[in-house]
């Protein structure tokens, strides 16, 4: 009965993302429901006043988001980054792994994207498809070693990753300010030739086609996840390891390739937010934060990787219009307080099935 079980979760995943979809939903609604009394709070709405406190934060919301076509582009400069972390992570979880190195290996993407474009005299049509390859290959690599670690030592791919990040922001630090990548009293890299850069939606915003190179990408995952064999074993692994290998697949191979597509989609977002945003790569004082929010997208998404994108555009739309809600008297912390309470209670969901699985193993060894 419970391979039965596990038989209809691997192939139904419509069904099953139908069924999901109520409780990330209902995470969101409440999330909007606390945080509306902190609006109340900080403009001094009366305890009367909540749905007027409501539609304010909503209005403010959208206004800052989508308010206008510039605005609308702009949101899209925070949420095409996120679609990738957010299928970077989803992949990875999928496999049962927890890589919180999404973040080291979009930086490492960001500097190969900067060091590649700085090659001259390329044709668009080869230096773009190069920067997406070295991106690719950057972001495989830096996944791939606490992948290999995990697979075959058994370290845990917590530590590794969160270690990878370090080494990876001082390794960016060290190629932007002392390589012979760096430009003399800059903190920064030289821009990019014209032949690197990603084109542009507009001139009045930097949105541009990484959005769509990401809707694609989270096509592609989603039909490699549940429509090929590959995805099939990578998802077995993830959801019982041990009957995985009863029935023939190899974990360790699983392991490391979900690390290495995980970080190689990771790279492709970071260098595409350097080929169409940044243009050149910056001094890192701190890490971008795209890996890291990348969690919650991923986790808000259910591990989907098509919803990965409305996830990215509600996480995008609140961050994009923290500095209206500044500009309306509402602290732009209500956008982290969202998100926190959105996650809490998608956690509390994987929880609640943890001890129903359980419970449920409990039912049928004792018969």
């Amino acid at each position: 009965m419970l391979n039965k079980e596990k038989t209809n979760a691997i192939n139904n995943p419509l069904s099953d993302s139908l069924k999901a979809i109520a409780f990330p939903l209902f995470s969101i609604i409440v999330a909007i429901f606390v945080s509306v009394f902190f609006v109340m709070w900080a403009k001094g709405y009366g305890i009367t006043e909540y749905f007027s406190a409501l539609g304010d934060l909503f209005s403010t919301i959208w206004n800052g988001s989508f308010g206008d076509t510039r605005k609308t582009l702009e949101t899209m400069v925070y949420v095409t980054p996120l679609i990738f972390t957010g299928i970077a992570n989803a992949i990875a979880f999928k496999c049962g792994l927890f890589n919180i190195g999404v973040e080291g290996q979009f930086v490492m993407g960001m500097v190969s994207a900067a060091v590649i474009g700085l090659i001259p005299g390329l044709s668009p049509i080869v230096h773009i498809p190069l920067i997406i390859i070295g991106g690719i290959i950057a972001g495989a690599i830096w996944a791939g070693i606490p992948g290999y670690l995990k697979a075959k030592i058994g370290t845990n791919e917590v530590i590794n990753t969160i270690m990878m990040n370090y080494l990876g922001l001082y390794l960016a630090n060290y190629i932007i300010l002392r390589s012979k990548f760096a430009v003399q009293g800059e903190a920064n890299t030289p821009l990019i030739q014209k032949s690197a850069e990603l084109l542009r939606f507009s001139g009045m915003s930097r949105a541009n086609i990484a959005l769509i190179i990401g809707i694609l990408v989270a096509i592609f995952i989603y039909w490699l996840l549940w429509k090929t064999t590959v995805g099939y074993e990578i998802r077995a692994v993830g959801i019982n390891p041990h009957g995985a290998e009863y029935g023939g697949i190899n974990i360790s191979k699983n392991i490391i390739l979900a690390m290495v597509l995980s970080g190689a989609i990771a790279g492709v977002g970071g260098a595409t937010h350097i080929s169409g945003v940044l243009h050149q790569a910056q001094d890192m004082m701190a890490f971008p934060g795209f890996g890291f929010d990348g969690i919650a997208v991923a986790l808000l998404a259910k591990n989907n990787p098509v919803a990965c994108i409305p996830s990215a555009i509600l996480f995008g739309a609140l961050n994009s219009s923290s500095k209206m809600l500044q500009l309306n008297g509402i602290p732009k912390e209500i956008v982290y307080l969202i998100q926190s309470i959105i996650i809490i209670f998608v956690a509390t969901d994987y929880i609640v099935k943890y001890f129903s699985e359980r419970k449920k193993r409990k039912v049928l060894i004792n018969g």
